[in-house]
């Protein structure tokens, strides 16, 4: 499984980050705004939230062989061309199906690299010595799915409204998604969830 995602990493947005491209300007009929907006978005988030996870808050982190400390500086481009290219799929079904369908495949994704070891997740449940699947179950739903429904309605409404609300979809895309995590991990764990949890012992934050 290893070797499988590992060739992904690299192979996968070699071919979905230029198809994903193509395949929103010729949706856009070459309106170049419109294009790179729902292409750029997943990529721009993919690379701020997992690199502050990783190199800031260092709860996420990557075992790939190029590093830029705990992160893999590709990441962007592996998330965000397959997301991108998911979303062209599925564009103009109503923006809960994306934010079921990222959930879904990036909780299988995530559990895959979790149990290959490219992906270690410093959490609760991590700590409390469970499995892939509760760690993954953890925060996926949070990120990814909430990403996939700020990406499906903030899209909508560039689609309306104009490329010009970029950056707000863009910051509600990075800021809604991790609100409902860290509270989330507040009521479950007592904790906001944005440090490493030891292993060795259960260290509860009030």
């Amino acid at each position: 499984m290893r070797n499988a995602l590992s060739i992904y990493q690299y192979a996968a947005p070699a071919v979905l980050a230029p198809l994903s491209l193509w395949l929103w300007f010729r949706e856009y009929h070459g309106d170049a705004r419109l294009a790179i907006a729902a292409w750029l978005l997943p990529i721009l988030w993919a690379y701020i939230v997992p690199g502050i996870g990783t190199n800031v808050l260092k709860i996420w982190e990557f075992d790939t062989r190029l590093r830029l400390g705990r992160f893999r500086p590709h990441h962007g481009f592996v998330f965000g061309s397959a997301t991108a290219t998911i979303a062209w799929a599925v564009h103009g079904t109503p923006w809960p199906v994306l934010a079921l369908l990222l959930g879904v495949c990036n909780f299988v994704y995530d559990v895959m690299a979790l149990r290959s070891g490219i992906l270690h997740v410093y959490n609760q449940p991590w700590s409390e010595g469970k499995g892939e699947v509760a760690i993954a179950m953890d925060y996926t739903p949070w990120f990814f799915g909430g990403f996939g429904a700020e990406y499906g309605a903030g899209h909508g409404m560039m689609e309306r409204y104009g490329s010009g609300l970029f950056a707000v979809v863009l910051l509600a895309s990075l800021v809604l998604p991790t609100a409902g995590y860290v509270v989330q991990s507040k009521l479950r764990h007592v904790h906001w969830g944005i440090r490493r949890i030891a292993n060795t012992e259960l260290r509860i934050e009030n």
